[in-house]
């Protein structure tokens, strides 16, 4: 792709962003004054976060893969059971909750810290203590259940043996009872002997029952896994929605993108012309660029300003149609436009003026016999004009070509309206007065109706030498000047 095509690319896309600059602060002013108003209005949301320690038994600790799959599968079995309905519903009746279960869980967000045995259980709500006491119960009461359940494993084992070591106590005591109920008469020596080796029985007995209790008391002990608050949730002033100034600064932000995109859109579908394409679009030169420009009591600016810019563009624009046509110079130039208020009455008069003032005996005539321009822009009369030459016998000017003023500048206004202009126009007598008046002047201008009004321009351009053709950047339709070129 083309460098320099890019570069005028960026900077016809530069200018066009800043002629809508406008559009574009006040679509970023009011995305973010929205936001900052939906904002404020928004009912604050708290967050509070608990996080708790997964406290894996001993006898799982093991530096081996498996150990490590296994860590990783018990971290996120935890993390799904903190909000099971069971966790929930127990802290919605613990802390006196009017909500449901499931609304409940909606608000419980569970996050299990990569490569750590951590797990965040973060609670929004609309009140900031509220939201500190969910999280907590949350952890509470899920230790004490996963603890319950852990422990169920061992209880029945524990439960029987507790009753087997209370019933051999039992019968210990009674045979220790028995035995000292017995004297020292040779007669009771048998009984106080079986007695005594019974009791010996029965202390071996819960002294092995005794070692399979702690047995299964140490095995419960290192297969537990349960998990440990490490730090509290607690109440927190800062809401974490809505964040006022972020949404703020992205409701301008987005509000710029739709202005940028709406002055996009606006540029595709805008089909009037601008000085960019005009040569790209119609194949013809670009004379001259005229400003706009408004000078009080509607004087022509080239006489009324003579050292202003717009003035100094006009005899660019009479520089630029002089060296046109070297070979065969124009004498007789139309002045025309696609459509109406495209400025073509405003460009005759001040052209002929910057003619003028090179020297050149320069007629301007009005040749819009329909809105006549000339005779205003230049503080004529317009009793008499060409209307009047048209009935004559034999083409006379007899005064209607009169002075205006400025040096080497006269003006044939239109006179009274004529009810058939393009006739007129089109008739042997315009050429026979074409010809009169260029006994007087060096060069004429025709300002003409615009071409796609009427047909008087058309049928006055085969008489002239060449048509200077007006367009309004940012008017003139693309379209429309295309078929008047046509």
């Amino acid at each position: 792709m083309d460098t320099t095509s890019i570069s005028d690319d960026l900077r016809r896309y530069a200018a066009l962003l800043w002629h809508w600059a406008w559009l574009l602060i006040l679509l970023t002013v009011l995305g973010g004054a929205t936001a900052f108003i939906l904002s404020k209005r928004t009912t604050p949301v708290y967050q509070a976060t608990s996080r708790l320690l997964i406290n894996e038994a001993p006898a799982t600790k093991n530096a081996d893969y498996a150990s490590v799959l296994a860590s990783e599968r018990l971290a996120r079995t935890y993390s799904e059971l903190l909000t099971t309905k069971p966790v929930l519903n127990e802290v919605i009746s613990r802390l006196g909750l009017s909500i449901s279960e499931r609304a409940l869980r909606t608000s419980v967000n569970v996050n299990l810290l990569r490569d750590t045995q951590l797990i965040d259980v973060s609670v929004e709500a609309t009140d900031p203590a509220l939201a500190a006491d969910i999280a907590n119960a949350i952890v509470d009461v899920f230790s004490e259940q996963n603890q319950g359940l852990q422990t169920s494993r061992f209880s029945t084992s524990k439960e029987s043996l507790s009753s087997q070591l209370a019933q051999v106590d039992l019968q210990i005591g009674t045979a220790t009872a028995a035995l000292e109920a017995l004297g020292d008469d040779p007669d009771d020596k048998a009984e106080i002997d079986r007695l005594e080796t019974t009791v010996a029985q029965y202390r071996q007995t819960y002294a092995s029952l005794l070692q399979s209790y702690e047995s299964v008391r140490l095995a419960e002990a290192t297969s537990i896994s349960n998990v440990v608050q490490v730090e509290a949730a607690s109440p927190t002033n800062v809401p974490i929605r809505p964040r006022t100034v972020r949404n703020t600064m992205l409701g301008a932000f987005m509000g710029l993108l739709i202005g940028i995109a709406a002055v996009v859109l606006i540029d595709i579908l805008d089909d009037t012309l601008n000085p960019e394409n005009i040569s790209r679009q119609l194949g013809l030169p670009i004379l001259g660029i005229i400003a706009h420009h408004q000078v009080e009591n509607g004087a022509p600016v080239v006489s009324a300003l003579p050292r202003s810019p717009v003035s100094e563009a006009f005899r660019s624009l009479r520089t630029n149609i002089q060296f046109a046509s070297v070979d065969t110079p124009v004498k007789t130039l139309l002045v025309t436009s696609p459509s109406p208020k495209d400025g073509k009455s405003t460009v005759a008069v001040n052209l002929g003026i910057s003619l003028a003032q090179s020297g050149n005996q320069v007629a301007i005539i009005d040749a819009d016999l329909r809105r006549p321009q000339i005779h205003q822009r230049l503080a004529l009369p317009n009793l008499q004009g060409i209307s009047g030459v048209f009935v004559q016998p034999h083409i006379v000017l007899n005064g209607a070509m009169r002075e205006t003023g400025i040096d080497n500048l006269f003006a044939l206004t239109s006179g009274v309206l004529p009810p058939n202009p393009a006739e007129l126009l089109g008739s042997e007598k315009m050429s026979e007065i074409l010809n009169q008046v260029r006994k007087k002047a060096d060069i004429i201008l025709l300002d003409t109706p615009p071409v796609l009004a009427v047909t008087d321009a058309s049928v006055l351009a085969p008489r002239v030498d060449g048509v200077l053709l007006v367009v309004k950047p940012g008017v003139t339709k693309l379209a429309a000047c295309k078929q008047a070129v046509e």
